[in-house]
């Protein structure tokens, strides 16, 4: 399997660009033909050199990893015939130096909260087995090596 994303940044004609204030503002484009405005981190760069209404790369990336955790989530949920009605996960990532002393997110916290439907509910124990089944088999948290923490039910 192959992926690939379109990053597109220009500069502005009146920036210099060497003097380092230029705007981190880019766009994203995926296969399917959605484009996002991106940009650096304000807690990064601050604006207006960042665009803090465009998604930045360390935002995308614990949603990135919260969407497969969900997705993995759901598909074993429907495999075991439970009726999931809603999925809602406030995830959290965390910056920090890593063991080398570089900065890295170095924590993720999943937090989902998921509603469940008809006869067939799971417990808190099947709930929790799903999360880590999940957690085993997303790719993104197979591909990362920041440690992710899934707190909820």
């Amino acid at each position: 399997m192959h992926y690939t994303a379109r990053v597109f940044w220009k500069k502005k004609p009146e920036e210099p660009f060497t003097d380092n204030k230029y705007s981190r503002a880019h766009t994203w484009s995926f296969d399917g033909g959605v484009e996002l405005p991106a940009s650096a981190s304000p807690q990064v760069v601050p604006v207006p050199l960042s665009d803090a209404s465009a998604v930045d790369p360390e935002e995308a990336f614990v949603a990135s990893l919260a969407s497969c955790h969900m997705l993995f989530f759901l598909s074993l949920a429907a495999g075991k015939h439970y009726q999931v009605e809603r999925y809602e996960d406030q995830a959290e990532g965390l910056m920090s130096k890593d063991e080398n002393g570089r900065m890295a997110i170095t924590v993720v916290t999943l937090r989902p909260n998921v509603t469940f439907s008809g006869a067939n509910l799971p417990t808190r124990e099947q709930i929790a087995a799903l999360h880590q089944s999940a957690h085993e088999k997303c790719f993104l948290a197979n591909s990362v090596k920041a440690v992710i923490h899934i707190i909820g039910s």
